[in-house]
Formats: C-alpha cells, sequence, structure tokens
C-alpha cells in the first residue's frame, strides 16, 4: 500500500518525540514511530492515529546497527515512499567531564550520533525519490560547554558538523538536511535531572524548577511542543529551500549572535 506523504519519527515514546509526532499527523498521511519503550509507543501511535494519520511502530534500540536496516525496510515495504526522517532519539548522561567513563561516553554516542547517523544513511535512497528532508537533534550545549555537561557538548556538536556534511550532499542528491539546537525544554527527563539536583543544592524540585529561567536568563521552559512546531515547519514545504543550518530554540539562552 503506498501513501502521499510519510515520516518517519525516532524517540516517539516520549517528550519532544511524542509531541512531534502528534504534530505531524496533521501533515502527514502515515507516521513510522520508533522508540525502545514499547508500551508507550502504542500509546503515541493511538494518539496518532486518533489525528487522523496511520502508524506503525518498531520498539527497536537505533544503538543496535540492524535496526536502521529494520526500519528503513519496514517503511519502504509498507509505504512505498519516504519523505522525512526526523531524528530525535539520545539522551546523553549529564556527569562531569572527570566522572564519565569510556563506556559512558560510548552509550551517549551510539544512539544519538550514530543511531542517528546510520538511519540517515538507510533512509537516503527513498529520500533521493521524493526529494525528502531530515532533521537532526543536537541542544545548545554544543554552544556554551561546561564541564558538568561535556560528553551532552560534545556529541551534540559533533551532531551539528554531521548536518552539514549531510547536507552538503544533499545539495547534490535533492534531499533537505537541518539541525535544531533546543534549549532548556521541560520534559520528564529534565525534570527527573532536577530530581537529582535540587536536593544536593539545598532546594526542593518545585523551587529549583521555579529558579532556573531567570538564573538562565530565559522567561519560561520550553515545552516539547515549542520543539515539535519548529521541526513540522522544517519538513513542510515553506522550508524547502533552507538546508545546512543549524536552528537554535532556546528562549534566548544563548546571549552571543
Amino acid at each position: 500500500m503506498g501513501a502521499k506523504s510519510v515520516a518517519v519519527v525516532t524517540g516517539a515514546s516520549s517528550g519532544v518525540g511524542r509531541a512531534t509526532a502528534l504534530r505531524l499527523a496533521r501533515d502527514f498521511e502515515a507516521l513510522l514511530l520508533v522508540a525502545r519503550d514499547d508500551e508507550n509507543l502504542q500509546s503515541t501511535a493511538a494518539d496518532v492515529r486518533s489525528i487522523g494519520a496511520e502508524a506503525q511502530t518498531y520498539a527497536l534500540d537505533l544503538r543496535e546497527p540492524k535496526s536502521a536496516e529494520i526500519v528503513i525496510e519496514g517503511v519502504c515495504n509498507r509505504f512505498g515512499r519516504l519523505d522525512a526522517l526526523l531524528n530525535i532519539a539520545g539522551a546523553v548522561l549529564q556527569l562531569d567531564l572527570f566522572q564519565m567513563t569510556d563506556a559512558q561516553w560510548d552509550d551517549g554516542m551510539a544512539l544519538k550520533l550514530h543511531g542517528a547517523r546510520r538511519l540517515t544513511l538507510q533512509a537516503w535512497d527513498a529520500l533521493k525519490v521524493s526529494n525528502g528532508s531530515v532533521v537532526f537533534m543536537s541542544g545548545t550545549a554544543a554552544l556554551d560547554p561546561k564541564p558538568a555537561f561535556a560528553a551532552v557538548a560534545t556529541i551534540n556538536a559533533a551532531i551539528n558538523a554531521l548536518a552539514k556534511a549531510f547536507a552538503e550532499q544533499g545539495i547534490k542528491d535533492g534531499i533537505q538536511v537541518n539541525s535544531i539546537s533546543p534549549g532548556a525544554v521541560m520534559t520528564g527527563r529534565r525534570r527527573a535531572f532536577f530530581e537529582k539536583w535540587a536536593p544536593a543544592h539545598h532546594l526542593t524540585v518545585e523551587e529549583a524548577i521555579a529558579k532556573f529561567p531567570a538564573e538562565a536568563g530565559i522567561a519560561r521552559f520550553g515545552t516539547p511542543e515549542d520543539i515539535a512546531d519548529l521541526l513540522a515547519y522544517l519538513v513542510s514545504p515553506a522550508a524547502k529551500w533552507m538546508t545546512g543550518a543549524n536552528i537554535r530554540m532556546d528562549g534566548g539562552e544563548i546571549k552571543s549572535i
């Protein structure tokens, strides 16, 4: 069975990935959703279907090299085309530079960088046919590295460079490639960070969350829906001439030009 417009969304079980899947369900006829958490992934798929788009799920770990091939073969066999790939999956430990082990560095790279890289390589031929779009998820830590977030900053910077390289090839092959750098978005993972951070600084979780925006120089935390709207724009016809860009959405936290 074919479909007119198909997108793959990774990390679709929660946070920005889930919000993006629900937002894209308004623009695409079919979505293939990928995440490790099958229960929450099925919940996302049900909500996508309630909006009116078809949904297929793959509960896979993109750290495994074979997963990318399974996903892209699945989308092409089921829908006959691929129009957009949104590489959202990936969480990197927020540990001090002098505490991270080699294994923790490798694990951070495995999903967010290499999982996205393999998936994009596997999707490339299908995206050439559709003149499709790819978006990589980075983050503002790449622009302001700190010892406490060294792995996050390093891997995000690598993602920006990887996206730029894919974009250069995409100009020749008719594929649009961009990356985005969100700032402080309130997700379950960020709240979990505050739950560990707050007691060590003699604060309640709610006090720590309330204090953060002013200390960071922003009006509020971002929401997953804020980022989902940006991602939807980047894979829409309105953004087709934008490629090779890294778009920062951080509420004004990064003050440099």
